[in-house]
């Protein structure tokens, strides 16, 4: 397998001197396609602000993200949204859904900020793969918290990245739907082709996980 992302002495240093913060100190990862990862870290470790700069959302003070052989940080700043929106997807604690438009509208709603054309038939099979083919009308506020996170798992997939970030992605959900969401986000990767880089406080959640890294104080401190 071909490494898809890798990061070179990564850090983010918050504040100066006595008051520093390595909030991720030299972190060094490889990450192959098709692999599902998981990052485990109690709260405060660093694993959200690493999951932000594998996902070009924030700078680091230095080192490299290179997506595909790409570092993203020497992109200018349009360049990288433009490469965030077609090479990577993300999925959020928080569903992140637009609550004036339906679950159909959601799911293709970054394909038609990318201008590009819908591949329905692909779409359908997303939304039948997640079992939401009877909601697609509906408005997200009318959707379970499961529901809703099924549908960020299909707006993720709907543009075809070559990566998907989840941050905590049960995090607002029950332990039963949890599993649920965690079983069809793994199925849709091996379906798809995906790679998956997901962040979590919870081990039984990361056990699904091909490989497990743990993150404390800002250092991976274990590979499993």
């Amino acid at each position: 397998m071909s490494t898809i992302l890798e990061t070179k002495n990564l850090c983010k240093f918050y504040g100066a001197k006595e008051n520093e913060v390595k909030a991720v100190d030299k972190i060094n990862i490889e990450i192959k396609e098709g692999e599902f990862v998981a990052i485990v870290g109690k709260s405060g470790s660093g694993k959200s602000t690493l999951l932000h700069m594998l996902g070009g959302l924030d700078t680091p003070t230095s080192g490299e993200v290179l997506l595909k052989g790409k570092e993203l940080y020497k992109m200018k700043e349009d360049e990288l949204a433009v490469f965030r929106r077609r090479k990577i997807g993300f999925i959020f604690q928080a569903f992140n859904l637009v609550s004036s438009i339906n679950v159909w509208e959601n799911i293709v709603l970054p394909i038609g900020l990318d201008g590009k054309k819908v591949d329905t038939e692909y779409i359908n099979d997303i939304i039948e793969t997640l079992g939401i083919e009877k909601k697609i009308h509906n408005l997200p506020n009318t959707l379970s918290g499961g529901q809703q996170q099924r549908v960020a798992i299909a707006r993720a997939l709907a543009s075809r990245p070559d990566i998907l970030f989840a941050d905590e992605p049960t995090g607002n959900l029950d332990t039963k739907t949890s599993d649920e969401v965690i079983a069809l986000l793994k199925m849709s990767a091996k379906k798809y082709g995906q790679t998956i880089v997901m962040i979590t406080h919870d081990d039984e959640i990361a056990q699904v996980a091909d490989r497990i890294l743990i993150i404390e104080d800002g250092r991976v401190v274990n590979f499993k």
